[in-house]
């Protein structure tokens, strides 16, 4: 792997760090500070599919962190990253625990995640984010939060 692979795997890293960390602190600037203008997020929340300013918006974040007590835990496991020339994508698994209001339990559930990347101007952006949970094909098409990695 040459120099210049291994500084893009790095930072293309660091903006995963940034997330986890952003979660962490409860700072949605943060987050959404790794998203290019253009950026394209398809979240657990609804709706499908955010795009642009929507998908950069810290207040809509704020507001969906208000919803948990706590703090709002994201790790990333087993993640693979791609880099080509000024596009990259990364793949792998991603845990995320918090404690709803409401619902002391809280809850730990692991979730599938795909990030698009492009550089622009020298710097790595965030231009397409999934994030999914498979669901039970058994007809009752309830998410399989249960699951965990093996």
């Amino acid at each position: 792997m040459t120099s210049t692979l291994v500084q893009d795997e790095t930072a293309i890293r660091e903006l995963f760090t940034e997330h986890e960390q952003g979660m962490r602190l409860r700072s949605p600037e943060r987050i959404v500070a790794r998203y290019a203008q253009d950026a394209v997020t398809c979240t657990l929340a609804p709706p499908l599919r955010n795009t642009g300013l929507d998908a950069r918006d810290p207040e809509a974040l704020a507001g969906w962190m208000a919803g948990f007590t706590g703090p709002i835990t994201l790790e990333h496991r087993d993640l693979q990253v791609v880099v080509s020339g000024d596009v990259a994508f990364a793949h792998g698994l991603a845990r995320l625990a918090a404690v709803p209001v409401g619902y002391p339990e809280g809850f730990s559930m692991w979730m599938r995640t795909t990030v698009g990347l492009q550089r622009r101007d020298g710097r790595w952006w965030v231009t397409h984010e999934h994030q999914s949970v498979p669901f039970h094909m058994d007809g009752s098409f309830l998410a399989a939060t249960d699951l965990e990695p093996q």
